[in-house]
């Protein structure tokens, strides 16, 4: 974004394909290889690590941005089974238009669900909306269909199987590398007709954690668990005064859930929660909007005031992360230090006091064995060094995240900036196999080169 506000454009692709059908698809890869250039697949271009620039150095004759957004149509929907198969590069409002005709839904909102694309969730392994069970995409694929240098790759449509490493987690996640996802058959879901919401305020952040942890583990599995910790609660006007605030909600297709809602809150209460009035049921007052509209709201309009503060002069950044609960309390306060000191630094700014920067932390997801952390920093920017600024908050978060044990990403992919972290988190036997899996179905290794390994070239 600064170095697009600068007229700063690096790296540009060579060529923009906007292939119509899979023949043409096959024709612009065929002829990436014989010409030497890279083919990065492209689908809504929200990536927010790189992984559709064509940052290649001399190693190729250029690069071929591939634009899927003519595979954009559900093309079948099976009622029986609750699936759909989809085309790659529909978009999230198109994909859940066209499954609302026959009164179903995807149930699959990452914050970038206005542009991004079935394809590139599938690819970035992406994250949703809802904070347990259906928390990636991973959960709602049934199959996969990818064009490749060498060939269709698809797998067979199963709810389930055990015959030996699955075909489509090998592309789940692959980020372009292993093919160009062009369809899959995905999971639908019958749209909810009962949901409701509630915010539940706590004194403390740890306070808070407890009782996510107790939630959790106790099966009652809610559709949204998000805790805000006390800076993110007052920035975003979810909660005042000091407090840390829960966000929980649940919904169901057909059966009420205000049972489930009053144990989750029964629940919260023995944590030392303060649950608000409940939004969905007709006792809950409708002055003032609740505190979790507050937050959704804030929540939504996140990636736009980004391009915003930017352009005020404010260094806006997250990072995202995994860890189990045991570790959870040190790897939190280690990583708020961490970049609290790193963006001071990097920004001259105070590291505590008037004018210091801001880090806040949020769940975005939560597992019976852990949470998913998600930190905010908001610092001043250094005039005309805001990329050194940022490489240099980027890189001490990011060696404190895996340091501390934890992921380098959660669910923003791997891309290209979080590849250096990424190479010492994986194992090197499982790098050198992935390698020599992409060597089989990409020989001229033309698919998005740079991303999660460095290929293996087979030599004519």
């Amino acid at each position: 974004m600064v170095r697009g506000f600068r007229g700063q454009i690096d790296e540009p692709p060579d060529l923009i394909a906007r292939p119509r059908d899979e023949a043409e698809l096959e024709a612009v890869l065929a002829w990436c290889a014989d010409a030497g250039a890279a083919a990065i697949p492209f689908g809504g271009g929200t990536s927010v690590a790189g992984g559709i620039e064509p940052r290649l150095g001399d190693a190729y004759a250029g690069a071929v941005t591939i634009d899927l957004g003519a595979f954009d149509r559900v093309l079948e929907v099976d009622p029986v089974s609750r699936a759909a198969r989809i085309q790659a590069g529909a978009q999230g409002p198109s994909v859940n238009e066209q499954l609302a005709e026959r009164g179903l839904t995807l149930r699959h909102f990452p914050q970038s669900f206005e542009y991004s694309t079935l394809g590139g969730w599938i690819a970035t392994r992406a994250g949703g909306h809802f904070a347990m069970v259906w928390t990636h995409i991973d959960d709602l694929v049934e199959s996969v269909r990818a064009i490749t240098p060498s060939g269709a790759w698809e797998s067979r449509r199963l709810p389930g199987s055990g015959a030996g490493p699955s075909p489509d987690r090998m592309l789940i996640g692959s980020e372009g590398i292993l093919g160009v996802i062009t369809e899959a058959w995905v999971r639908v879901h019958e749209r909810p007709r009962h949901k409701l919401s509630a915010g539940v305020t706590f004194d403390s952040f740890g306070a808070g954690a407890e009782a996510v942890r107790a939630l959790a583990q106790s099966g009652l599995a809610p559709a949204n668990c998000r805790l805000l910790d006390e800076s993110e609660a007052e920035l975003t006007g979810a909660a005042r005064d000091g407090a840390a605030m829960l966000v929980l909600g649940f919904e169901a297709p057909s059966q009420p859930v205000d049972a489930l809602m009053d144990l989750a809150l029964e629940l919260a209460r023995d944590h030392g929660g303060r649950p608000a009035e409940v939004k969905g049921r007709p006792s809950a007052p409708a002055e003032q909007p609740p505190a979790v509209d507050c937050w959704r709201g804030a929540f939504l309009a996140a990636p736009y005031l980004r391009d915003t503060l930017v352009a005020c002069g404010v260094l806006s950044e997250t990072f995202e992360t995994a860890i189990t609960w045991d570790r959870f309390a040190d790897f939190h306060a280690t990583v708020l230090e961490t970049a609290r000191r790193a963006a001071a630094e990097a920004s001259g700014a105070p590291e505590h006091g008037e004018g210091a920067p801001r880090v806040m932390c949020r769940f975005t997801h939560v597992y019976p064995d852990g949470p998913a952390p998600y930190f905010t920093v908001l610092a001043p920017a250094r005039r005309g060094a805001e990329v050194e600024q940022w490489d240099e908050v980027k890189a001490a978060v990011s060696e404190a995240l895996l340091a501390g044990g934890g992921t380098i990403t959660h669910h923003h992919a791997v891309g290209r900036d979080h590849r250096p972290w990424y190479d010492r988190q994986r194992p090197e036997r499982f790098a050198a196999a992935l390698r020599a899996a992409k060597r089989e179905v990409d020989p001229a290794a033309v698919l998005n080169p740079g991303v999660l390994i460095d290929p293996d070239v087979r030599q004519p």
